[in-house]
């Protein structure tokens, strides 16, 4: 059996977070194990204000040394880290245990919160994170803060970002266009650049605001797929369809958010990892 780890924060609503890791390695097939970052609050009185409350980097190091007492993971995937002593506990992490198939979900912004998290994560990102990466999936707005150049409007911005954030170490980055990607073809677009060629990967677009935990469980399902076995191009693709099929079929939560429904690729009877 194949062993995935997420080192990520916990949505409490189930929908995004390592609980969408989770569910998502499930579905591949895979052994999921999770070092928690940080806890994700929402106050029902407050119009669903965020609250984050950030795990001491200490606590994360000696969940990670826990979790490589068993071995290797055939599969890493980061998410939410919080601050910048926690992404060096785990670049730490990272060069101690060696792990493969290191998938960076350079997450510098929560729902519900206001600008990113902190801006020097941006940074350590850059420093300690991407350099280590076989993959990393930012959606838009990371993609142009990583590579500085802020909103990304067109295609070719999209493809020069990608370029940029290659140039900092990472093998393969995927920039999720989604529906922030203002296009004329109803598609969501996302542009995937392995140092060498551009893939634009393409599904029509899903006008739904049950989309909680789509970016998280996208770098979740890639990550499951490079520890089954897959070329990146085919991780990047089955997490694309995945996905898409995810949030085709999602459920409403409350009147503030929907969930994606990470069961829908088997429903349809398209999975058999």
């Amino acid at each position: 059996m194949k062993k995935t780890l997420t080192i990520a924060g916990s949505d409490t609503t189930g929908g995004a977070g390592l609980q969408a890791d989770l569910k998502t390695f499930q579905e591949y097939g895979t052994f999921g194990m999770s070092a928690i970052t940080s806890i994700v609050t929402m106050d029902i009185h407050d119009n669903w204000s965020h609250t984050i409350e950030t795990i001491e980097p200490e606590v994360v190091g000696r969940q990670l040394e826990t979790i490589f007492a068993g071995g290797k993971p055939d599969a890493l995937k980061t998410g939410m880290l919080g601050d910048i002593r926690t992404i060096a506990v785990v670049r730490d992490a990272i060069d101690r245990y060696q792990p493969k198939n290191i998938v960076i979900d350079p997450v510098l912004a929560c729902k519900g919160t206001a600008g990113i998290l902190h801006s020097e994560n941006a940074e350590s990102i850059r420093e300690l994170l991407l350099p280590v990466a076989d993959v990393t999936a930012p959606n838009l707005i990371e993609a142009g803060i990583l590579s500085g150049l802020g909103d990304l409007k067109t295609v070719a911005d999209i493809e020069k970002a990608a370029t940029i954030i290659h140039g900092y170490g990472a093998k393969t980055v995927i920039i999720k266009g989604g529906r922030r990607f203002d296009n004329q073809h109803d598609e969501a677009l996302d542009v995937c650049y392995d140092g060498q060629d551009f893939h634009h990967l393409k599904r029509p677009l899903v006008h739904s605001d049950n989309n909680h935990g789509a970016g998280c469980t996208f770098a979740a399902a890639i990550a499951a797929g490079l520890a089954n076995g897959q070329s990146t191009l085919e991780a990047v693709t089955t997490a694309k369809a995945f996905v898409h099929a995810a949030i085709t079929n999602g459920q409403p939560f409350n009147q503030y958010l929907g969930h994606i429904w990470h069961g829908a690729y088997r429903d349809q009877g398209r999975f058999n990892p």
